[in-house]
């Protein structure tokens, strides 16, 4: 019998420290299975955009997490659909103000247990290729398919260097210290039925199919 097994949501969760290649993964995994992509990294960025637009500190666990329930959510443009955060352009989530501050705004409980509810109800939704650090552990614990990114510290340097226009050694400074300031919150592990995909040799289409075959194998119903 043909369909989608009783009770598994129709998620694919990939989760993966920043640089490893996995929003490029999610996006194009989505692309190919029809499911809305979610990088959930940028509502933890909302978050902290939202709190310097407002002058909310850092260490304000209140004011952050009630921010967290006023920021609008949404899946939006061109079939199957990207996470957007209504009043907050992709571009101007990234910037390095935002940056320097998100890995404290995601520290506090409050906050994560808000935006993994909002999360989980996106997912459930509609169904979604989900990227973060504690999808598969987390939010989507019973995700039919789990993917854990990795790649080579140098590998990861260079390609976020590429993505900002700058020299790999600060960038892979600052990654080791977002690295360190973000597993102090969150440590970062693949969830133990995770299927894990080091992308330091791969190209992206060797990655993604690679990951199309864990897909098939785990969980044909997602297959178009």
């Amino acid at each position: 019998m043909s369909g989608r097994p009783r009770g598994r949501p129709r998620v694919v969760a990939i989760d993966g420290a920043a640089g490893v290649g996995k929003s490029t993964l999610a996006a194009g995994l989505a692309e190919a299975l029809g499911l809305p992509y979610v990088n959930t990294g940028l509502m933890y960025r909302a978050v902290a955009a939202e709190a310097l637009r407002r002058g909310v500190p850092v260490d304000d666990a209140e004011g952050l997490a009630a921010i967290a329930d006023a920021l609008a959510f949404r899946v939006a443009g061109p079939a199957p659909g990207r996470l957007e955060v209504e009043g907050w352009p992709e571009d101007r989530l990234r910037t390095v103000d935002v940056e320097a501050v998100v890995s404290a705004v995601a520290a506090h409980p409050a906050v994560r247990r808000r935006l993994r509810a909002r999360q989980r109800a996106i997912g459930e939704e509609r169904g979604a290729v989900m990227e973060g650090r504690d999808i598969g552990s987390v939010v989507f614990a019973d995700a039919p398919v789990k993917l854990f990114v990795t790649a080579e510290p140098e590998v990861r340097a260079a390609r976020r260097a590429a993505e900002r226009g700058r020299s790999a050694a600060p960038v892979g400074a600052a990654l080791d210290r977002r690295d360190a300031r973000d597993a102090r919150t969150n440590p970062l592990a693949p969830a133990p039925d995770a299927t894990v995909i080091d992308t330091t040799d791969r190209t992206i289409a060797e990655t993604l199919h690679a990951a199309l075959e864990v897909v098939a194998r785990a969980a044909p119903e997602l297959v178009p």
